[in-house]
């Protein structure tokens, strides 16, 4: 064989091994072609020249062109050793070991080469240079496909057509794409669809070159003969019929590898194989849309838009948005869109965000091009998706929104005046905006709206001079005048954007994390401050006193000075406009008693009331006045009121409560220590006990007027030194105000009961023994521990108005809908009720054992309360895991207590009574996770005492029969496989104690659950799969490390070492308790094996339990497989412990989800006061933390 040192063969020789060592390597190789040799661990047959327009693709570090031009050269002096080269380095991209020789290239077809091939292919990796994560294979993709389009650059005027090269090339990779191995399939089909990229590039510069050459001829022959130069139409001739030539043979070319290739490929069973094609015809069809822009072409993209997966369908979109993007095209595009609009209008709710992204982009595309495609139901399909959650769904939503309605705007007269307010180009756009957020009936949402919209047209959303104008100018002739309704969604809208523009951030439940601003963007936002505020000053003022009287236009109207640039009030002489503005709030907090109106009111005070600012001293000698008319005013009706008693009138009761609600609102944000209003609320209050007809709202606001007392008395203590005489007062109050609340937990009314219970909870919460941590210890004296009694009613009350079923609680209503939306509320209601409890169990304010009443509702409540109750067995645990087993194990005694007074000692195992418990116990069961090491004492615990109760009670059938409560072995039994199986023989022997000789012997009916429990306890044998976890073997064994196997015992070491020593974990206590046996035998040093663990992709998916809470029956004896998930509220019991198990569990869901064609995304609307998740709990209005710093607090809620 004849060798060729090329170029870069010395230059890539310098650049691994060193300038010598390439010399000599190429020395070498001119001595000899056919000695073999190993570089790079590969066999070589004809030297390095194999190598190396791999690795210098791999490397990336030079010119392409100049490798590609000493390739050509190699090829012009010995074409079959240049060809043998780009052979073998297709075959090395693909990551096969194997390299062709010459041999092989003479005498064998690409079939058998290819079949030789795959047999040297390294099948213990599924990596390959395509696929391969690094550094180095970084850029491996894009220097391939470089070299590719370079190569056929480079040799386009003469190589290509020589009928040798291109036909080996094309021949080769249209068999290796028919390979079945994936790698030669996957690197094969690339090549050849950039080679076919290149080639339609040729054949574009071909056809450009023909139709040049046709005029020049047609120029020529037009001219006089005279003046005509027959040789020159003769060459003009020869080069048109040479440039058809190549034309046809490009053509020859392209079918080839669009048939032999793509046809075969774009529905290869790799979805990146297929991304390929589909991308690749995309940009064949964009530069050359002469040839390939017609409909035998476009189906591909169509057909492919129902691909399964997103990557696929996402390259579709995109091969589209280039074609629609040229308005030139758009003709030979109608058919197309005609046939697949459909498809495109469907994917737009994709469940893929980034296909329903770009479906939404192509969309936007197609109304630019005309907008007689689109039918107002395609359109509307798209408007609503300004209100989802995704951020860019939205975002394009909004553009497209945009287009459709604001493209449209009044032609300004050259010269004439720029027209401002409502007169002005916006006016109607802004119309437009109020009349499509009225229209889409989602009116709790503007933020999402104005966020939506603020990419694409933030200039006509910031033309709040436009707003007001529309807000306070009268219409003009001719011109309709704002109706209520959208007067109102006018003034949410313009609320929602100077938020945008102040805050610079979506709102709740669409960001994206916090992003850093750009200096462009800072600047932006300061310009945008100080502009509304200029505007806003000014018109503030009117607009309140315009619409004074409608509670939700003030109510938003008043949140505006909260992003106010206050600093302008002072540089922009605008003192007079403040002065207005604080006589307009406080003529509005004496014309309204609703309670959002006066917190808005108070939230504006408190923004105006800052000390950095000059107008401080104002703002503060206004709301101190107010104040002091507030409470003088209440003092004096509260009196009145109370002297008058029974005889009091309506109007008497509505002018209390109205200063009341004034009085609590502004003491939610502001200190009102200066005023004593604990004394006048708490004579209230007891009035109200004493007398019993105190009316609902005025003892709700009054209670709650208190708590808020307290803890701004409590904040100033904590936040400097504390005078004896303080802590002493506080103390005082705060222990009456408990009993007083405590009292109240037995009025007549609901409403009053569920006030005093949350107010109850917070204040036991705050002053229970964690407030004196973080260096607070003066505050000790305040710690309050609730007594027993006080204990017992609180729990009452959760039992009495939390478990409770639907109907009972609500009543009904007018309208299917809204008793919906009332059924919601009150679930929320309930929820905030069980949450303020929990956290008093989990922060230890109440005895952990308080839980066993809520734990034991689990089952049946789960949808309602299910993640509450969960989380707060999961805190419990972590901080007593005896404790919180001695709790769970309660829990189902007093449930089968109760089913024993309800059914009777005769009961049938199979009810569902039994079973709903049975299949409790199993879910408490997998809350403990895998980890027996750290469950070990709990578990123990929990058997104990669940043996106990089994044997606690006699029979009531006398000597010889079974004990009452022997069925509850049954459900102990579920948490067997929990046991260590050291621990089970020591269980065991427990067990044993309680029986008699005749108990072992009895086999009826009656005694299977004792028989069923001791199978239980003797079945941990070989059978037990959850053996000693972390702290005995190596959290580096995984399941999957297959190769990886744990060390055999040795003949030497004892059975002693290889288990763990038995103890007796159920002694009395006088004598040792179990955690100091557990500690013991915890520090005996052992050798454990690796232990053994069931992967659930193993398992039988079918093997679900119900999730009813009445399960069914279990007639078997057979001991269950506890380790198994099954689907359902199971997957969320079990505790993520042991990866290997999770991943398992998942890659069985991805293998399922292969097999399904999902198309479609469920829109994610933000929570509403109408459609809430149940999963998040309602803001909780009497949460301290709303007033009150977290140091002060010193507690963190869940």
């Amino acid at each position: 064989m004849i060798v060729v040192t090329l170029n870069y063969s010395s230059w890539l020789a310098d650049l691994i091994q060193g300038g010598k060592k390439g010399k000599k390597a190429t020395g070498e190789k001119g001595k000899g072609g056919k000695g073999a040799g190993r570089i790079n661990g590969h066999h070589q047959e004809n030297g390095m020249e194999n190598m190396m327009l791999f690795e210098v693709v791999k490397l990336g570090r030079s010119a392409m062109q100049s490798v590609v031009d000493d390739w050509i050269e190699s090829y012009k002096h010995d074409r079959d050793v240049a060809l043998l080269d780009l052979i073998n380095f297709f075959i090395q991209c693909s990551g096969c070991k194997g390299v062709v020789s010459g041999e092989m290239f003479r005498n064998m077809q690409n079939s058998e080469i290819i079949r030789r091939m795959t047999e040297e292919f390294d099948e213990d990796s599924g990596d390959y240079p395509l696929t391969i994560a690094g550094p180095q294979w970084k850029k491996f993709k894009s220097s391939f496909c470089e070299f590719i389009s370079v190569l056929v650059r480079q040799c386009q005027y003469s190589i290509i057509y020589d009928e040798y090269m291109m036909d080996t090339v094309i021949s080769l990779l249209t068999g290796l794409s028919d390979s079945q191995v994936r790698a030669f399939r996957h690197t094969s089909t690339l090549a050849a669809m950039k080679l076919m990229t290149a080639l339609v590039n040729v054949a574009l510069n071909l056809s450009i070159n023909m139709d040049n050459t046709q005029r020049q001829y047609e120029a020529e022959r037009n001219k006089m003969v005279a003046k005509r130069a027959n040789d020159r139409l003769e060459l003009l001739l020869q080069k048109r019929k040479e440039l058809q030539e190549n034309q046809d043979e490009i053509e020859n070319m392209m079918n080839a590898i669009f048939k032999g290739v793509f046809v075969h490929r774009y529905r290869d069973s790799i979805a990146e194989i297929r991304a390929i094609c589909i991308e690749e015809i995309g940009v064949w069809m964009k530069l050359y849309s002469d040839a390939f822009l017609n409909d035998s072409y476009l189906k591909y993209v169509g057909w492919t838009m129902h691909d399964k997966q997103g990557e696929v369908r996402l390259k579709c979109l995109t091969a589209l948005q280039g074609l629609y993007y040229n308005r030139e095209l758009n003709a030979r595009l109608e058919l197309f869109t005609s046939r697949f609009k459909d498809r495109i209008v469907s994917m737009t709710l994709d469940k893929e965000y980034d296909v329903a992204v770009q479906a939404i982009k192509l969309l936007t595309l197609v109304l630019n091009s005309t907008d007689e495609v689109l039918t107002p139901e395609d359109c509307e399909s798209v408007y609503h998706l300004v209100y989802s959650a995704h951020r860019p769904v939205a975002v394009a939503a909004g553009e497209f929104l945009f287009k459709k309605l604001f493209s449209q705007r009044e032609p300004e007269e050259e010269g004439a005046p720029k027209r401002r307010g409502r007169q002005g180009p916006n006016a109607n756009l802004i119309k437009t905006t109020v009349f499509f957020f009225l229209e889409s009936e989602l009116h709790e949402h503007a933020a999402y709206l104005v966020d939506s919209l603020w990419e694409c047209g933030a200039e006509l959303l910031k033309d709040w001079e436009c707003m007001i104008s529309l807000l306070l100018d009268e219409p003009l002739p001719g011109e309709e005048a704002l109706t209520d309704r959208q007067e109102t969604a006018l003034i949410e809208i313009m609320l929602c954007t100077v938020r945008q523009a102040a805050e610079c951030h979506p709102p709740v439940g669409r960001g994206t994390g916090k992003r850093v601003m750009t200096a462009k963007e800072k600047k932006t936002q300061l310009d945008d401050r100080t502009r509304m505020t200029e505007l806003f000053a000014v018109a503030l003022p009117p607009l309140l006193a315009k619409y004074a009287v409608d509670a939700e236009k003030v109510t938003n109207l008043l949140q505006l000075p909260q992003f106010f640039d206050l600093e302008i009030y002072t540089t922009g002489r605008l003192e007079k406009h403040l002065e207005s503005l604080l006589r307009q709030i406080k003529e509005i907090v004496e014309k309204h008693t609703d309670t959002e109106v006066l917190e808005a009111c108070s939230k504006t005070y408190h923004a105006l009331c800052n000390e950095e600012f000059t107008i401080f001293n104002r703002v503060d000698i206004a709301r101190s006045q107010l104040l002091d008319e507030l409470v003088d005013k209440f003092n004096r009706l509260l009196e009145d009121f109370l002297q008058e008693g029974e005889d009091a009138d309506e109007d008497d009761a509505y002018q209390v409560l109205s200063t009341l609600k004034r009085i609590t609102a502004f003491h939610n944000a502001h200190d009102l220590s200066g005023w004593d209003l604990f004394t006048s609320n708490f004579k209230l209050l007891n009035t109200g006990i004493e007398n019993g007809d105190m009316p609902e709202q005025i003892v709700i606001h009054s209670l709650q007027c208190t708590h808020y007392v307290i803890l701004w008395h409590l904040a100033k203590l904590s936040e400097g030194s504390s005078r004896k005489d303080d802590l002493v007062t506080l103390r005082k109050q705060m222990r009456a105000f408990c009993m007083m609340c405590q009292r109240y937990l037995t009025n007549v009314n609901t409403a009053v009961k569920e006030q005093a219970f949350t107010i109850l909870c917070d204040l036991l919460l705050i002053f229970s023994h964690q407030m004196v941590s973080g260096g607070r210890e003066h505050l000790e004296p305040l710690v309050y521990s609730p007594e027993d009694s006080l204990q017992s009613e609180l729990l009452s009350f959760v039992l009495n108005h939390v478990f409770i079923d639907q109907d009972d609680d609500t009543n009904s209503t007018d309208g299917q809908q809204d008793d919906e939306a009332v059924k919601i509320e009150a679930l929320h209601k309930r929820r905030n009720l069980l949450a303020a409890y929990c956290k008093l169990i989990i922060y230890c304010v109440v005895e952990m054992k308080t839980g066993a009443d809520i734990f034991k509702q689990y089952m049946r409540y789960y949808n309602d309360y299910g993640d509450i109750i969960k989380e707060t067995m999961s805190k419990t645990r972590q901080i007593d895991k005896i404790q919180c087993a001695k709790t769970l194990i309660l829990s189902l005694q007093q449930l089968f207590n109760e089913m024993l007074s309800e059914l009777g000692h005769g009961f049938d195992r199979s009810s569902s009574a039994f079973c709903g418990i049975k299949e409790l116990a199993r879910r408490f069961s997998l809350t403990f996770g895998l980890d027996q090491v750290k469950t070990r004492d709990a578990i123990a615990m929990l058997h104990k005492d669940g043996i106990e109760f089994a044997f606690k009670e006699p029979s009531p059938q006398g000597d010889g029969g079974p004990p009452l409560n022997l069925a509850f072995l049954d459900i102990l039994s579920e948490f067997s496989s929990k046991l260590m199986r050291q621990d089970k023989r020591t269980v065991h022997m427990y067990l044993e104690r309680f029986m008699t000789f005749q108990m072992a012997l009895q086999r009826e009916d009656c005694w299977l659950p004792l028989i069923s429990y001791r199978n239980s306890l003797q079945a941990g044998g070989d059978d037990d799969t959850m053996s000693v976890m972390s702290g005995y073997s190596s959290r580096g064994s995984s399941v999957r490390s297959k190769k990886t196997k744990p060390p055999a015992t040795t003949a030497g070491t004892s059975a002693a070492k290889r288990k763990l020593p038995e103890v007796d974990p159920f002694l009395p206590e006088e004598t040792s308790s179990s955690s100091e046996v557990w500690q013991q035998s915890m520090q005996t040093p052992v050798m454990m094996p690796s232990p053994h663990l069931t992967s659930t992709a193993t398992r039988d998916p079918k093997r679900g339990r119900d999730d009813s809470y009445m399960g069914t029956p279990q007639h078997h004896q057979t001991p269950m497989d506890y380790n198994r998930r099954g689907t359902g509220l199971m997957e969320e019991d079990e505790e993520p412990i042991v990866e290997d198990v999770m991943m398992s569990s998942e890659g069985r869901m991805d293998d399922l989800n292969e097999g399904m064609d999902f198309d479609t995304m469920d829109i994610d609307l933000p929570p509403s006061k109408n459609r809430r998740e149940r999963s998040e709990l309602k803001p909780d209005y009497f949460d301290p933390a709303s007033i009150m710093d977290e140091s002060v607090l010193g507690v963190s809620m869940f």
